[in-house]
């Protein structure tokens, strides 16, 4: 009916894609296993791709031009639609090995790079994909309720809400975030993460009592505390327990990409310092290897540049003690300044000054202290 121009009923092209995603599986010993739709365009095209690309000085500038658009795009797509997906994931992660790939079969035979500087590369590489598998791991996630059920503390809550003026609502907000979460610890740092007039809240989703600066990710569809954002490039949400393995994440990425890009300029445009040879390298186009080097050093730099923009936004908002999603909330709102030019939003409800703020990012995870009845109280 598609080929022939007639209308199809509404769906059908969704439930023929799942149709067909379901029965993608590879034959295994314990049974077929499925395969992520998701994971195949990355293995598939960005070799094709950069293949390509090293045809042609103008076929380069054509597809790495069209790349970042695309990508874009398909993340505006998927963030729109609130779906989570591997895609950029896998993206990441196969990008590092087929760029590593290329490194040694294509520039390190050339001679010019030392034994050495493999091993610091490879080494680089390895301490970036363990902080990368740390930062995978549970961001905060506040516990659900039993059985995912309204749990019986929601009547009091909202009792509590509405007769806020007999002084029991900060009690029974207290008791329900401890009888809701079955924790005993609480979620109070006194400091610097939950400042006087600073309130728990109720999530209607989760039904439990959020603390401060915990946020609920619409994708992941649970609550997490301290919630930055949800990334895709980790398909996870960065929270409170993996925000430093994050950032130590893109750091290691950061090193390791300008020093794999610096080998490789040096080896197929000796002579020439590294911004130059990154504008200007004549000989890169002489045969199909160097061509290929080129390309993909082209390619890191585009992505390095990406991410080297978000380790930045990341590095100042932890000096101001902001996170993304309160600075969204409070461009939304209207309630925050814009400085260094708009790169970095100060809400100026958790700022203690540049080493308190470094000081309480770096102790993001640890136990908070216990609180006494008395306290409470």
């Amino acid at each position: 009916r598609w080929l022939t121009c007639k209308s199809l009923p509404p769906g059908t092209l969704e439930r023929i894609a799942d149709t067909i995603a379901d029965r993608l599986r590879v034959p295994w010993f314990s049974g077929a296993v499925k395969i992520n739709v998701s994971l195949v365009p990355p293995l598939v095209l960005l070799p094709v791709f950069l293949h390509v690309a090293a045809l042609h000085f103008l076929l380069g500038l054509i597809i790495l031009t069209s790349l970042p658009v695309v990508v874009l795009w398909y993340y505006y797509l998927t963030h729109r639609r609130k779906e989570r997906t591997l895609f950029f994931l896998s993206l990441g992660l196969f990008s590092l090995g087929y760029m590593y790939y290329v490194f040694l079969r294509e520039v390190v035979p050339r001679g010019h790079v030392e034994h050495s500087q493999v091993v610091t590369l490879t080494c680089g590489l390895i301490l970036m994909l363990a902080a990368l598998s740390r930062a995978k791991k549970d961001p905060g996630y506040l516990p659900i309720p039993a059985g995912n059920e309204k749990p019986s503390h929601q009547g009091l809550h909202n009792k509590s809400i509405r007769g806020s003026s007999s002084g029991l609502h900060g009690i029974s907000g207290a008791a329900s975030s401890r009888a809701v979460n079955g924790e005993a610890k609480g979620y109070c740092r006194m400091s610097a993460e939950q400042p006087a007039g600073v309130k728990k809240d109720w999530c209607t989703k989760c039904q439990l009592v959020r603390p401060a600066r915990a946020g609920h990710c619409r994708l992941c569809g649970r609550c997490v505390r301290r919630l930055d954002h949800h990334c895709v490039w980790i398909n996870s949400c960065v929270g409170e327990q993996n925000h430093q393995a994050f950032i130590l994440a893109l750091s290691f990425f950061m090193l390791t990409s300008v020093y794999g890009i610096t080998l490789t300029l040096h080896t197929i445009c000796r002579g020439r310092s590294l911004f130059v040879a990154l504008f200007y390298c004549p000989g890169a186009y002489s045969d199909y290897s160097s061509a290929l080097s080129f390309t993909c050093v082209w390619y890191c730099a585009i992505v390095t540049a990406g991410m080297g923009y978000i380790l930045l936004i990341q590095l100042l908002n932890i000096s101001y003690n902001v996170t993304e999603r309160e600075a969204r909330l409070a461009l939304r709102d209207n309630t925050g300044r814009r400085l260094l030019g708009g790169l970095v939003i100060d809400t100026g409800q958790y700022n203690r000054g540049l080493l308190c703020n470094w000081g309480h990012f770096l102790s993001l995870g640890a136990s908070p202290p216990q609180r006494s009845a008395e306290d409470i109280v």
